[in-house]
């Protein structure tokens, strides 16, 4: 739907605001009128959804005034002047500060229409771009989220910004733990319906019963979800557990809503280690037109050196949280970190690197025996025989040592040169090995 725009028309002459009003309400446009720019100003900010005619000469804050303060708010703006006889050059001056145009008295009638027009529109396309990029670094954030420099997570991030911008139904497969949740809303998050609304549900929370009134209605406030949704993105965790009928149902939804689809579906797949797939799960017509477009997610045992990574950020985190220091990692321990298999993958590695800050603000405990404590309880699965060759683990652990330490002194080389005990020379070939820059850190 287009963005109502609104004109406001300032001017301490009651006839000539009051007719410059008629003839544009007359023409279709939405006005306001202010006897003086004070008063004007207490409605207008940064992001008005209109323009502004305001006269040149009036008492109190003239349009000069009026107008650097109205650039000063939103440099955006467009302004039309109304000008006297003899008042050009102060209007070529206003044009200088940033007025779109003038008009002088008296004024002609279609002229004035034709400015408000070209300065509807072009505020419209001012408010829809803030608006684009607004949503657009708000799924920069959320991409941000996806943490690693490994080249699985590479290609991951490159298939949600492309397959953002499709508009086909998307199935996420993974193991558990690996943040499908998360990719859902970065999905949502760079696409054309991040403006939109994200429902979310899990259908293995609820009864065949109550997740259909959920989804189809009725219900007894609100909206169903299918409705809360149009328009914007519906996600179905958890979709293997949605029973044939429901299925049926769901088919029929998006059957009905043609291509491209008004609501988007993101349907989330839970049967890793199951022994079976979401093919088995789903009958083949509703998981055809849900798998349009698939992405899996990789278990974090695969994605190399983003467990440390991932290990550092969250004890920053958590550390933060908690009000003590975040642990230091020794070789070994880094080694341990990267041998492990991690079944629960992020969910999991989030949880030991908790638990490794709660232990270190107690002094007790380390890293290995949380590992070893996990992988009791894993069982032997969580004893992994995927070996590395010695020269990778030593990079991962320099890297995060540098990086930590970087870190800790906000990127003043010389404290890091003095507590690594490194030439300048060798950090910074250290640094540009690794990707590491000083201005990630000040």
């Amino acid at each position: 739907m287009a963005r109502m725009m609104k004109v406001a028309i300032v001017d301490d002459e009651e006839d000539m605001r009051q007719s410059v009003s008629q003839w544009l309400a007359l023409s279709g446009f939405d006005t306001e009128v202010y006897a003086c720019a004070e008063d004007a100003l207490k409605v207008i900010g940064p992001d008005w959804p209109g323009v502004v005619i305001s006269d040149i000469r009036m008492p109190g804050m003239d349009g000069m005034a009026f107008l650097k303060r109205l650039m000063g708010l939103d440099s955006g703006l467009p302004v039309i002047m109304i000008t006297g006889h003899g008042d050009v050059p102060m209007a070529v001056e206003a044009m200088r500060l940033g007025a779109m145009d003038f008009m002088e008295k008296p004024f002609n009638p279609d002229r004035m229409t034709e400015l408000a027009k070209r300065a509807t529109q072009s505020r419209r396309m001012t408010l829809d771009n803030r608006a684009l990029r607004r949503d657009l670094a708000a799924g920069e954030q959320v991409i941000g989220k996806l943490i690693g420099t490994s080249l699985p997570m590479e290609r991951l991030r490159e298939d949600i910004l492309d397959l953002g911008q499709a508009d086909g139904h998307v199935l996420i497969d993974g193991e558990t733990g690996t943040g499908k949740t998360l990719a859902a809303h970065a999905l949502h998050a760079v696409g054309p319906r991040a403006g939109k609304k994200f429902t979310l549900v899990s259908c293995a929370a609820y009864t065949e019963e109550a997740l259909s009134t959920k989804l189809f209605g009725p219900v007894d406030e609100g909206l169903p979800l299918v409705e809360e949704a149009r328009g914007g993105t519906l996600v179905l965790e958890d979709v293997e557990a949605l029973s044939g009928a429901l299925q049926a149902r769901l088919l029929t939804f998006i059957n009905d809503q043609g291509t491209p689809a008004e609501t988007r579906i993101i349907a989330i797949c839970n049967t890793h280690g199951e022994g079976r797939t979401v093919e088995d799960a789903l009958r083949p017509d509703l998981y055809f037109r849900l798998a349009a477009l698939k992405i899996t997610l990789p278990p974090l045992r695969q994605r190399g050196e983003d467990v440390l990574v991932l290990f550092t950020s969250m004890a920053e985190q958590f550390s933060d949280e908690y009000g003590c220091e975040a642990p230091e990692v020794t070789a070994q321990e880094a080694a341990q970190l990267l041998q492990a298999p991690w079944p629960g993958n992020v969910r999991q590695l989030i949880n030991v690197a908790e638990r490794a800050v709660l232990q270190n603000r107690r002094g007790t405990g380390s890293i290995a025996s949380l590992l070893m404590a996990d992988s009791e309880d894993t069982g032997p699965a969580a004893m992994t025989t995927e070996g590395k060759p010695l020269k990778e683990y030593v990079e991962s652990f320099e890297k995060m040592l540098i990086d930590n330490t970087m870190r800790r002194h906000k990127g003043s080389i010389a404290a890091v040169m003095d507590e690594l005990c490194l030439p300048r020379r060798t950090l910074n070939e250290k640094m540009a090995k690794y990707g590491l820059t000083r201005s990630d850190y000040t």
